[in-house]
């Protein structure tokens, strides 16, 4: 078989990536404990054999292109498949270590993940972290994720899905709304509220509220002046400051409805919730730091407080 890299192609990679990492060939060099110059001709190399600009380059920055984004991830994991091939064959697999790349939605991430981190990485502190938060569908081939957080299991085979929880929503509102505009009782009264919308990124439509009523799960349009896409810490910020009602996840408001700075409403109706699962690429062989990860967060969030009681409607 022909040889399409050799050993200096594969030593110019690995210092493209690292100064990809470390956003400085300065820092690159010092961490292969090189010249800068010599990652820059690494780079040049590279530059080279591709025909394209991995780097833009000024005197105070560095960024990658957009051909140099693309590159770095499909290199990056190339490179972390090679660290764990020789791991997996010489048995030095007996603590996880490594770039651990994850992309998670925005709340998730903010009020779930992101406060675990710091007990991880003291379990694993050769692990390195890097997150990625957004609502929208990762594509971990071309972008080079281990792990990702979603609303819903994928139905691609060739992804693994664990259920983290089931998090429960709730409808809230500030006392000075509920006094200006008056105390929905049951989701009938939400036509007279003003009811912040969320339109789903995947879709562009604005998500309806789910509700628990005579005895069935029902979804609810609801309407109002405000509109928020993206973002839902936008929305609930918004119901902070009084702008109207929301349906959210507890874990985002909890906090401000035991401070009092929100009402949750209708609870005799909630009990509804929305699922979040963690995906990965199906693999015969998982790299360590993804597996300890993935137990990591499995067993952190199994342990929830269960949903209160759904309650009984009260009589108007």
């Amino acid at each position: 078989m022909t040889r399409q890299f050799d050993d200096i192609l594969l030593g110019s990679i690995e210092l493209f990536c690292s100064a990809a990492e470390l956003g400085s060939f300065t820092a690159a060099a010092t961490a292969a404990a090189v010249t800068p110059a010599a990652v820059s001709r690494a780079v040049s190399r590279l530059e080279a054999r591709l025909n394209v600009r991995l780097f833009v380059r000024t005197t105070r920055t560095l960024h990658l292109t957009e051909a140099g984004r693309e590159y770095f991830a499909q290199c990056r994991q190339a490179l972390n498949q090679l660290v764990e091939a020789e791991r997996l064959v010489t048995g030095r697999q007996s603590a996880p270590s490594g770039l651990l790349r994850i992309s998670m939605p925005t709340p998730y991430g903010h009020y779930r993940v992101l406060p675990l981190l710091p007990e991880f990485t003291r379990r694993y502190p050769d692990v390195k972290v890097e997150f990625h938060l957004s609502n929208r569908n990762v594509d971990f081939g071309d972008e080079g994720f281990d792990l990702a957080i979603r609303g819903r299991a994928p139905a691609d085979s060739t992804m693994i899905s664990r259920k983290l929880e089931d998090s429960e929503l709730v409808v809230v509102a500030t006392p000075d709304y509920l006094r200006q505009a008056g105390t929905p009782r049951s989701p009938e009264d939400l036509r007279g509220h003003n009811c912040i919308q969320f339109a789903l990124p995947s879709t562009g439509r604005n998500i309806p509220w789910l509700f628990h009523q005579d005895g069935e799960d029902i979804e609810l349009p609801t309407a109002g002046l405000y509109g928020c896409a993206e973002d839902i810490l936008g929305a609930v910020t918004l119901a902070r400051a009084g702008g109207g009602l929301f349906q959210t996840y507890r874990f985002i408001v909890d906090a401000d409805l035991k401070a009092g700075r929100l009402v949750e409403l209708m609870p005799e109706y909630g009990g509804r919730s929305r699922p979040f699962c963690l995906i990965y690429p199906h693999g015969r062989h998982v790299a360590l730091r993804v597996r300890a990860f993935v137990d990591f967060l499995v067993e952190q969030l199994r342990d929830q407080p269960a949903r209160p009681a759904r309650r009984q409607p009260v009589a108007p």
